[in-house]
């Protein structure tokens, strides 16, 4: 599954843009991460254009070295020197320095991390926990649930109102989802979920393909996406 997710990832002419640049950004520990992956994914299902409605696309990297705000903003700046051109916005967040600002911004205490993967499994919704970068993908409580269209609370951040916010945000722009309580009772349409799949971190062979498919009509693509 890991490598029709990769694949479904590349349908989107920005994320396939990108990971063409991965080399390019030399951010340590990085990963392409949350709603420009799983909301692909779902645009897809509703028979959208892979890149319709995604406001930005996210990087996590992971530098302890320096937790400063200023560190995190010159990366940002370098990111965007390198993909300015796609004509979206590119948010870059240094996974190492959450625990800092966490708090004051959303009320809720966030322990310290200790790798950029920590950060893509504590997402306030399961399914959503994905990441990706050239030959790999990142899915730790795996994909199924992501394709049957489930949104599921996660143990690692059980902030009630924070996961009701951000599922009405998902469910007002595919209606479809449906939202997996946590005594395992299902408000989806009788489909059954793997909350129990096996962590998938494996290679995904098309994404290998897909960063040499990137060509001058794709980067007019992206940079029409609004």
């Amino acid at each position: 599954m890991a490598t029709d997710f990769a694949t479904h990832v590349a349908s989107n002419a920005v994320n396939r843009a990108i990971l063409s640049r991965w080399d390019l950004l030399d951010l340590p520990g990085s990963w392409l991460v949350a709603g420009c992956l799983f909301q692909t994914v779902w645009n897809l299902r509703a028979g959208l254009r892979p890149e319709s409605g995604i406001k930005d696309y996210d990087i996590f990297y992971f530098d302890p070295s320096d937790l400063s705000e200023t560190a995190e903003a010159e990366a940002q700046a370098a990111t965007e020197s390198v993909l300015n051109d796609l004509g979206v916005t590119v948010e870059v967040a240094n996974q190492a320095r959450v625990h800092l600002w966490y708090p004051a911004h959303f009320g809720y205490p966030y322990p310290a991390l200790a790798r950029a993967e920590e950060g893509i499994s504590r997402f306030l919704v399961r399914e959503t926990c994905v990441g990706i970068r050239p030959q790999e993908c990142y899915a730790p409580y795996g994909l199924s649930g992501l394709y049957a269209g489930t949104l599921t609370p996660n143990p690692a951040t059980p902030y009630p109102e924070l996961f009701a916010k951000k599922v009405a945000s998902y469910q007002a722009r595919w209606d479809w989802l449906k939202i997996e309580h946590a005594d395992g009772a299902s408000t989806s349409n009788g489909l059954a979920v793997d909350l129990d799949a096996p962590h998938v971190h494996e290679a995904a062979p098309s994404m290998t393909a897909a960063r040499h498919e990137v060509c001058e009509a794709d980067l007019v693509d992206a940079a029409q996406i609004g």
